[in-house]
């Protein structure tokens, strides 16, 4: 159960978000009012000549403002995760460094595990790639390795998880990646296996609450599902315990109805 006092922290920091990015677009010039100039040419090829005769630029700039939005909820994610992770297990961290030696076979190893998923799809258990790995990275010698987790816990119990948190919907080169700098991690982490684990999390499920419903091809085809990947309210409630993912999406929830008018209001939406 998230305390109050998290809860309070949690919101106020999403208040905080949401107003730097009403700032942020009203410092662009962000006017509901004015048609956008037509422009003869656009390097990026988004040129809408007659959405931008006929509409206000406004009304334009919402889905620039939602696109931009959405980017960069995603710290939100990580930030909350924190929050909460810090007042139920012994530490919890942001952009934890992971640094360590492993070796030249452990690293070649990766390397092939990762090929051989992206030309013929995810075959094995993570847990199995994970300990092949691992029987490679003991011993002397061998290269220095960094890797970044977006969120790094240790519980009381000494085991440490490692997170790479990210889009619930990554296309196929972004899954070989995660796959790589997570058992890397677990390569770097090696001594303190099975008490150091790195799994990919996504904050939601685009396609309902219940992992079974989850249904993206790449990460389907490229992952190890079961085993690699936390969806949603199964990443809420491993940092928190259960029922987490129903009280955080509550805090937006509250936080959106509170802020929501004022954002409006401050953005001129209503003319």
């Amino acid at each position: 159960m998230i305390t109050k006092e998290v809860r309070n922290t949690i919101k106020g920091y999403l208040e905080g978000f949401i107003q730097g990015m009403v700032d942020e677009a009203k410092q662009n010039g962000f006017d509901p009012k004015q048609l956008r100039p037509l422009r003869s040419e656009s390097k990026a090829g988004d040129l809408k000549p007659f959405h931008e005769s006929l509409l206000p630029d406004g009304i334009l700039r919402v889905t620039e403002f939602e696109r931009s939005f959405s980017t960069k909820l995603g710290t939100t994610f990580e930030e909350c995760a924190r929050l909460i992770a810090k007042s139920v297990h012994k530490n919890a961290e942001r952009g934890y460094r992971v640094r360590g030696i492993i070796t030249a076979k452990a690293v070649k190893r990766i390397e092939a595990i990762t090929s051989k998923i992206g030309s013929g799809g995810m075959k094995s258990k993570y847990p199995d790639l994970v300990k092949e790995v691992i029987e490679l990275s003991g011993g002397n010698g061998g290269v220095e390795r960094v890797s970044i987790a977006d969120l790094y816990i240790e519980t009381k119990s000494g085991k440490e998880w490692f997170f790479e948190i990210k889009s619930p919907k990554p296309n196929k080169g972004q899954c070989l990646e995660a796959t790589g700098r997570l058992l890397q991690i677990q390569a770097i982490t090696h001594a303190k296996y099975p008490k150091a684990k790195a799994f990919y999390a996504t904050a939601y499920n685009p396609y309902g609450i219940e992992k079974s419903t989850y249904r993206h091809s790449f990460t389907v085809n490229y992952m190890d599902l079961a085993n690699e990947v936390l969806i949603g309210k199964e990443f809420w409630d491993m940092v928190g315990g259960k029922g987490t993912y129903e009280e955080v999406l509550g805090i937006y929830q509250e936080v959106g109805k509170q802020k929501g008018p004022d954002m409006l209001d401050q953005l001129a939406l209503g003319y």
